[in-house]
């Protein structure tokens, strides 16, 4: 089956990942854009998804690069108009929200893919072999970076719902969810700037079972990023670096590859389509949902560009 993405939001990572993926993925086509402030040549273009829906027949899928708040009506609007569902990370601003839209789309008979692109990391399917023979004894999660360099002038990450730091470190969480079972919060600090809503950096105590997990995450990095996850097993230690796409072993390399991570979504949507099913993994949302909601708020100096 063809999917004929109408894809919602042109930012910039909707231009850097979305549409180089679409393009390199058999069976689906970019047929449409809504957009407010941008648009593409020799694309049907539209300034929201409410025109791109009444005008575009032949558009069976939309994939939704908007920031989460207010992403909800666009999501409810595309499974209520009869089209299948992408959705970028994180896949809503609530848990109620995805719940909501995966409730809808099974009653439509409609596909929704709330995606994890960073699971799909080159990486991480090896770091999943290697730790399944292995017994883990503790994780350290250390995911840095500069705001100012990935989200400048976007003040919706620092708004409620925007998740802040999370906005990252989510995509460490995934890779966690998906190598590691059960994995629970057992506290939070979350350092958020004076004037601020959603942090700047947080630290998180989790566990999954008798494995300890520590993670750090850091808007303030200043120079290269660090995308780093450490696995200490009973027969050596395990890193996931430059956020999966490289793993080694003891420092011995294990595997690494180029970014597909998007070019990979758009393929497993395209099979769920056909296939008729859903994928709606809602773990890492849960575990900063978590943080929020039991986690310790220390204020910290206000933040500017």
């Amino acid at each position: 089956m063809s999917v004929r993405i109408g894809l919602v939001g042109l930012g910039t990572i909707a231009r850097a990942q979305h549409l180089p993926a679409i393009a390199d993925t058999d069976g689906v086509t970019l047929a449409a854009i809504a957009s407010r402030n941008a648009a593409l040549d020799n694309v049907p273009c539209h300034r929201d998804i409410v025109a791109l829906l009444a005008a575009e027949d032949a558009v069976n899928a939309i994939s939704l690069c908007t920031p989460p708040q207010g992403r909800f009506d666009q999501a409810m609007a595309a499974l209520r108009a009869g089209r299948h569902l992408m959705l970028e990370k994180p896949p809503g601003a609530t848990l109620s929200e995805v719940h909501a839209l995966a409730d809808e789309a099974a009653r439509r008979g409609l596909t929704i893919f709330a995606t994890w692109h960073s699971r799909e990391a080159a990486a991480v399917q090896a770091a999943r072999d290697w730790l399944a023979t292995r017994n883990l004894e503790k994780v350290r999660i250390d995911w840095c970076e500069d705001v100012r360099k990935w989200h400048p002038g976007q003040d919706w990450v620092w708004r409620a719902g925007g998740l802040g730091v999370f906005d990252p470190g989510i995509n460490a969480l995934s890779i966690l969810t998906a190598l590691v079972p059960g994995v629970l919060l057992t506290g939070a600090d979350l350092h958020i700037p004076q004037g601020r809503e959603t942090p700047i950096a947080a630290d998180l105590g989790l566990r999954a079972g008798d494995t300890v997990i520590d993670a750090h995450f850091d808007w303030r990095q200043q120079g290269d990023e660090l995308w780093r996850i450490r696995f200490d097993t009973d027969d050596g230690s395990l890193t996931l670096d430059q956020g999966g796409a490289v793993a080694t072993v003891d420092g011995q390399p294990l595997a690494q590859g180029e970014n597909r991570e998007y070019a990979r979504l758009y393929a497993r949507f395209r099979d769920l389509v056909a296939a008729g099913e859903s994928e709606v993994d809602l773990a890492p949302l849960r575990l900063v949902s978590d943080a929020f909601l039991t986690g310790t708020p220390h204020v910290t100096e206000p933040f500017t560009e």
